[in-house]
């Protein structure tokens, strides 16, 4: 039965997907399917309705659709410029600056909102312009940006790690929060250093001098901006509020920050809400058919199948992270984040704690390794992004991107089998 559950699993969601049936669907039509091979259709399909339903009502879910709402608030409010003239200041005069700044913009915007779409959205209407006029070549900045918006699924708050702490029953997000400091810091960092080497290389232009008091205005001018990441994860850390009420608590501040910029009005409102409505029904979706697709799989006892198939293969907890960080990045190819999370988190993470290997440190792991899939077609959506707000072939960005593939493998690789570097900074704080 677990065989044929498989089987019926894996050849009806990728029938679905190559008829052009949206992902959510294909995952939840493959399930009702799977779950019919026990038990009749009414059973089955009241019983998918009732996982999808159930799966949805959980409270830390809610920080979900408050996070989409401040990145739309941040993406529209000014924020973006703030964050951007700052890394300037910062990074700008060093040779291939703009390709630093578009780095640190990212890692700084994706830090506060969340969201990598929102980030390369965000940056990338900002400085590919930019980065073209000063001779950057468009593919590369292209390039650049779409990889660099990753670190924000790492760094804190990260929608993506809500998600892991749900479909891994219920681990502490604050935890999982601070676990993500480290390796999307180490991610920026290695990006920036392939950066470095192109860069002299091409000889790339150095970006304007800034002068010392043009500098500090644009420092004090973005510590508004940056004063939300020590609201939200001092507050989490704190233990002032829980994520969803520091997701609540950030699209207050972003409100605000956004009417003090002058950059967003109440007519402007209804037209963010909408966008934000739309955004989260989508993660909804998705992460509601994910869930009754994990009961399905735990019913049909396919996690266990595949525990057993994994552990038959070797025993070492080396050989089993590099065959799962394997499957993972095929999987990241075909699937999008957050389905890929919901579904694999539950057949894997039993296989990988037996053998020793930290909840807090696997999830880290399985963000690095799924986020190098948002940036690799066909399904990567941070490529998509990226090259439609550069107005570029995807095509065209391939070859740029492979040096930065690259370090983001090296680092993940790093992270597996260093877990020092993701747990350190959870154990200081007393996670």
């Amino acid at each position: 039965m677990e065989v044929l559950g498989i089987i019926i699993l894996v050849v009806s969601f990728f029938t679905f997907l190559a008829l052009g049936v949206p992902i959510a669907y294909s995952i939840g039509l493959s399930a009702t399917l799977t779950l019919l091979v026990s038990i009749s259709p009414i059973p089955a399909f009241t019983t998918m309705a009732q996982r999808i339903s159930t799966g949805l009502d959980s409270f830390a879910l809610l920080a979900i659709p408050f996070f989409v709402l401040a990145g739309q608030l941040m993406n529209r409010g000014g924020i973006a410029m703030k964050l951007i003239d700052f890394a300037k200041v910062l990074v700008g005069r060093f040779p291939g600056g703009l390709a630093f700044v578009n780095i640190l913009a990212n890692m700084l915007f994706g830090a506060i909102s969340g969201s990598a779409a929102a980030s390369a959205s965000a940056i990338g209407t900002f400085m590919t312009p930019r980065m073209e006029k000063e001779g950057y070549d468009k593919s590369y900045s292209t390039a650049v940006n779409v990889t660099s918006a990753t670190t924000g699924l790492s760094i804190p708050p990260s929608n993506v790690l809500i998600v892991y702490s749900l479909a891994a029953g219920g681990l502490s997000i604050g935890a999982l929060f601070i676990a993500g400091y480290v390796p999307g810091i180490l991610t920026g960092l290695a990006l920036a250093a392939v950066a470095a080497a192109i860069a002299y290389r091409r000889n790339y232009p150095l970006a304007d001098k800034v002068g010392f008091k043009t500098g500090l205005y644009k420092f004090l001018d973005a510590i508004p901006s940056l004063g939300m990441i020590i609201v939200v994860i001092g507050g989490i850390i704190a233990g002032v509020f829980t994520a969803t009420e520091a997701a609540a608590i950030a699209v207050v501040y972003a409100l605000i920050l956004s009417f003090i910029y002058r950059q967003i009005s109440v007519s402007d409102l209804p037209q963010i809400l909408l966008r934000s409505v739309i955004v989260s029904t989508i993660i909804l979706l998705l992460v509601g058919c994910s869930i009754g697709l994990s009961w399905v799989m735990s019913y049909q006892n396919i996690p266990q199948a595949v525990s057993e198939g994994l552990l038959a293969l070797s025993s070492n907890k080396f050989v089993i992270l590099i065959i799962i960080n394997l499957l993972l990045l095929i999987v990241g190819i075909f699937m999008d984040m957050t389905p890929a999370v919901l579904i694999f988190a539950p057949i894997f993470l039993p296989v990988v704690t037996n053998l020793g290997v930290d909840p807090i440190h696997f999830g880290i792991i399985m963000v690095l390794n799924l986020s190098i899939g948002l940036c690799t077609p066909p399904v990567g959506t941070l490529l998509f992004v990226g090259c439609s707000v550069s107005k570029i072939g995807i095509e065209k960005v391939i070859r740029p991107l492979l040096p930065l593939y690259a370090v983001m493998i090296l680092v993940l690789l790093l992270i597996t089998y260093f877990p020092q570097l993701t747990l350190w900074l959870p154990k200081l704080f007393g996670f």
